[in-house]
C-alpha cells in the first residue's frame, strides 16, 4: 500500500511538471487585455491597478513640463517677494485667475526665534492672498490684494495664505489657512478660513469662523490642518486637506476629507482619514467617475497619480518622476460643474521654492502641462525612459551629506583594521 502512495504521488509530481511545461509562455506583443493564463503578481498589478498596461496608454500617466511665467516681478531676486501654493486656475469673462500667497517684507525669512512684527519666520509668513489674471495662462497681469490679514486677534491675523477657490450656486469662496503666530514657533495652528464674493475680484467678505476645526487631543489633525482644496463632486462640497502628524522621529504627511451642503460648513471629516497616506499638498480633481490625484514628495506612495471611483478609496494608477508639480493648481474646467464623468486636466499653476540664493530664498510661480486628460492625446507627455536626459552635475547635486562621509570613511576605515 505504502509502495502504491509513493508511485501516485510521483504520478501526480509528473503530470503536473507536463503540465506547467505545456503551459503557454506570455506573448510577445504585450495584450492590451489580462490574458487568460496564470501571472505573476506584478502582471496582475499591470492589468489590474493601472489604467492600461503601457504607460502610453495609461490617461492618469504623464510627464510634466514646465514654463516660466511672464509679468510678475521679484525685486531682483533679493528674497523680500515671494509668490507660491497657487490656487486652481479657474476661467471668467475671457481671462484666467489664479490666486495665491504673496509675501512682500523688509528681509527675507530669518526663522522663528529671530522673527517678529516686520521680520517673517518662513517663506509662507507675514503673507496676504493676492491675484492675478491672464488671457493665455503664461502672461500675468498682478491685480493686487484678496485677502488682508484682519486684526488681531481674528483668524488669520498673523498670515494668511495657501488658499484655494471654489465656485458654488453664483458665488466665489476663497478657503485659506489662518496663522495666529509665526510659523516654527509651535505646531503651525493655522485653521481653515474662508471668505466669499459675487465676483472673483471681490470684493471678499471674511466669513469669521473656523470652517474645518483641528481634531481633538490625540487625534491625527489635531495640531494642523493645511492646504484646504474644494471641489464639487456628489452633489456635495469635497474639501481635501493635509496634515502634519507624528514626529517621531520626522513628521509624516498624509491627506484626509471633510464634505458639506454648504460652503461655510458645518463640515464632516471623512471617518475614514486619511483618505491618502502620502503627499505634501493637495491636488486633485474630478477623472471619470471619482477623483484623481496628484501625489507628490512626502510618504511611501510619493510620485504617484491616484484614483478613487468614490473620491474616498485612493489606489495607485500611475508612478511618475520626481517632476511632478508642487503645490499645484490645475486648470479644470469641470471642477465645480458637479460633472458625473471628468474629463481631467493639461495645464495649471504651480511653485518652486528654491528660487534666490542662501539667505535670500523665495518662491516664485510657474506653469505646468501635461496630459492627464481624456481629451487629448499628446504622447510626447507620454514618454517613460527619459531620465537620461540628466547629465552627472545633477545627479552629483545630490550628493553625500559631511555626515554621511564621515560615517563611510569610519566604515572603511574599520574593514582596512579587520
Amino acid at each position: 500500500m505504502i509502495a502504491y502512495k509513493r508511485v501516485a504521488l510521483l504520478l501526480s509530481f509528473v503530470i503536473l511538471g507536463c503540465t506547467l511545461n505545456a503551459q503557454k509562455a506570455f506573448p510577445f506583443h504585450l495584450p492590451k487585455e489580462k490574458p487568460d493564463q496564470p501571472l505573476s503578481l506584478a502582471m496582475q498589478r499591470n492589468y489590474d491597478q493601472y489604467l492600461a498596461p503601457r504607460p502610453e496608454h495609461n490617461e492618469l500617466y504623464s510627464q510634466f513640463k514646465y514654463t516660466e511665467l511672464k509679468g510678475l516681478d521679484y525685486s531682483n531676486g533679493d528674497g523680500t517677494i515671494s509668490r507660491r501654493d497657487p490656487s486652481k486656475v479657474i476661467f471668467h469673462n475671457g481671462k484666467y485667475y489664479v490666486w495665491y500667497t504673496y509675501r512682500h517684507t523688509s528681509t527675507p525669512p530669518q526663522g522663528a526665534a529671530k522673527s517678529n512684527d516686520t521680520i517673517p519666520s518662513s517663506d509662507w509668513d507675514l503673507a496676504e492672498i493676492w491675484y492675478a489674471t491672464s488671457e493665455d495662462g503664461i502672461t500675468w497681469e498682478e491685480q493686487g490684494v484678496a485677502i488682508k490679514r484682519p486684526e488681531k486677534p481674528q483668524v488669520g491675523w498673523r498670515s494668511v495664505s495657501t488658499t484655494d477657490i471654489l465656485f458654488f450656486k453664483g458665488k466665489y469662496y476663497l478657503y485659506y489657512q489662518g496663522f495666529m503666530e509665526a510659523s516654527g514657533k509651535r505646531g503651525d495652528d493655522c485653521p481653515v478660513a474662508v471668505s466669499y464674493a459675487d465676483s472673483p475680484d471681490g470684493p471678499w467678505t471674511a466669513h469669521n469662523e473656523i470652517v474645518i476645526p483641528n481634531g481633538g487631543k490625540g487625534e491625527w489633525d489635531q495640531y494642523s490642518i493645511h492646504d484646504p482644496y474644494p471641489l464639487i463632486y456628489n452633489d456635495k462640497i469635497y474639501l481635501y486637506y493635509k496634515s502634519d502628524f507624528d514626529g517621531d522621529p520626522n513628521l509624516v504627511r498624509m491627506q484626509g476629507l471633510a464634505t458639506a451642503d454648504n460652503p461655510l460648513g458645518p463640515f464632516t471629516k471623512s471617518p475614514l482619514n486619511p483618505v491618502l497616506n502620502s503627499g505634501h499638498e493637495t491636488t486633485l480633481f474630478p477623472f471619470k467617475e471619482g477623483i484623481a490625484a496628484l501625489v507628490i514628495k512626502d510618504g511611501n506612495e510619493h510620485f504617484t497619480i491616484q484614483y478613487a471611483p468614490d473620491g474616498v478609496n485612493f489606489s495607485i494608477a500611475a508612478i511618475t518622476n520626481s517632476l511632478m508639480p508642487i503645490a499645484g493648481g490645475p486648470y479644470i474646467p469641470d471642477a465645480f460643474t458637479n460633472t458625473d464623468y471628468g474629463k481631467g486636466i493639461t495645464w495649471g499653476i504651480s511653485h518652486a521654492i528654491t528660487a534666490g540664493t542662501k539667505g535670500k530664498q523665495y518662491s516664485i510661480l510657474m506653469r505646468f502641462d501635461c496630459d492627464l486628460s481624456l481629451e487629448i492625446d499628446d504622447q510626447e507627455m507620454k514618454t517613460h525612459s527619459n531620465i537620461w536626459h540628466y547629465k552627472p552635475s545633477d545627479y552629483y547635486k545630490l550628493g553625500l551629506s559631511k555626515k554621511q562621509q564621515q560615517r563611510i570613511e569610519a566604515q572603511n576605515k574599520a574593514v582596512k583594521e579587520k
